[in-house]
């Protein structure tokens, strides 16, 4: 018996998908085309999906400029999704949901596209009050924080967790994650300007071009210094975020611009500290939804929120690399393509 039997007929449909046929050298070369592909079912645990919007991540940029050696072509771009289950075990079908993930637009065909094939276990029902591009954005940055912060030990009350690029999409999402349990955050800005996002509680910031960082946190704390470094910048950040972890503190780090840097051993030992580094790409689609679903709960009752949707950065699939051009010009918008 073939795998399409053991399951019965599978739904098949003419989707539309952004396809770039090669790598490109920098994202002003990139030729994405929109071409149509058949799909359907490969087996009893996946889902069709309608997609109704998704994601432009900055991974999807990269992988697609070469900075991804492991990105298979041609390829479908995009990690994350929400849409409606069009076919699939019966308890999906017509349910409204999102998802992110590791492989997906990476190893494997992605979300810029009509229709997505993948697992019913990467499914998180769609919370009705979330709009269809607001869960198409909660995907990489809230699994990202939520990963960091979970591999470091998550936050409890009186605890001070030190976001090194706060107003980013990730230094947001771990920021509500941190003030949701409790905790105190303090965040480093690159410029003065407050702090952009939703959080539980009042949110300390730094300007890192007018203030020694450091200091400012040990002030801040009364000399003890950060329990928690999310740095979502890398190498830049890397010392004063260093300088700033307080006895057995723990520094996260998602990103690098310089891939070397000094490390003083010596402090590294004599703190007690412990580095973390989290790579959201090994994640499967699977595993994205397991994190995802943890994170239920904190947008049921408002103490999560996805992030807000400029209408000027949703773009149709038509205008994709307009869309990727704004991710590469690290636009602050969530950039959104919706298929429909």
């Amino acid at each position: 018996m073939s795998v399409s039997e053991s399951f019965g007929p599978a739904m098949s449909v003419a989707a539309r998908c952004v396809r770039l046929r090669e790598k490109a050298a920098d994202a002003a070369s990139l030729a994405p085309a929109i071409e149509r592909l058949t799909l359907k079912r490969g087996c009893a645990g996946d889902v069709l999906i309608e997609v109704r919007a998704a994601a432009v991540n900055p991974s999807d940029v990269k992988a697609a400029t070469g900075l991804m050696p492991y990105a298979v072509f041609p390829r479908t771009p995009g990690r994350d999704f929400a849409g409606r289950v069009i076919d699939g075990p019966a308890a999906w079908i017509g349910r409204d949901v999102f998802g992110s993930s590791g492989d997906l637009g990476i190893r494997r065909d992605g979300t810029h596209a009509s229709h997505l094939v993948v697992e019913a276990g990467a499914l998180v029902e769609k919370p009705a009050g979330i709009s269809w591009e607001e869960a198409a954005g909660i995907g990489v940055p809230f699994v990202t924080a939520t990963e960091g912060l979970r591999r470091a030990g998550m936050p409890v009350p009186g605890e001070v967790v030190l976001v090194m690029g706060v107003n980013g999409k990730v230094g947001q999402a771990a920021t509500q994650i941190a003030t949701w349990r409790g905790a105190r955050v303090i965040g480093v800005v690159r410029k003065n300007e407050p702090y952009a996002g939703h959080a539980s509680a009042a949110v300390d910031v730094i300007d890192a071009s007018a203030i020694d960082v450091a200091a400012r946190v040990r002030e801040l704390t009364d000399g003890k210094g950060a329990d928690i470094v999310f740095n979502t910048v890398g190498d830049p950040y890397f010392q004063a975020a260093h300088k700033s972890l307080a006895l057995r503190g723990r520094q996260i780090l998602i990103a690098a611009v310089d891939r070397i840097v000094q490390f003083n051993i010596l402090e590294f030992y004599r703190g007690q500290h412990t580095y973390v580094g989290i790579d959201t790409l090994a994640f499967s689609s699977v595993a994205t939804g397991d994190v995802l679903r943890e994170l239920g709960p904190g947008f049921a009752d408002g103490h999560l929120r996805p992030f807000p949707i400029n209408p000027a950065a949703v773009y149709p699939l038509q205008q994709a690399k307009a869309a990727y051009l704004g991710v590469a010009d690290s636009s602050r918008d969530r950039v959104i393509l919706r298929p429909v």
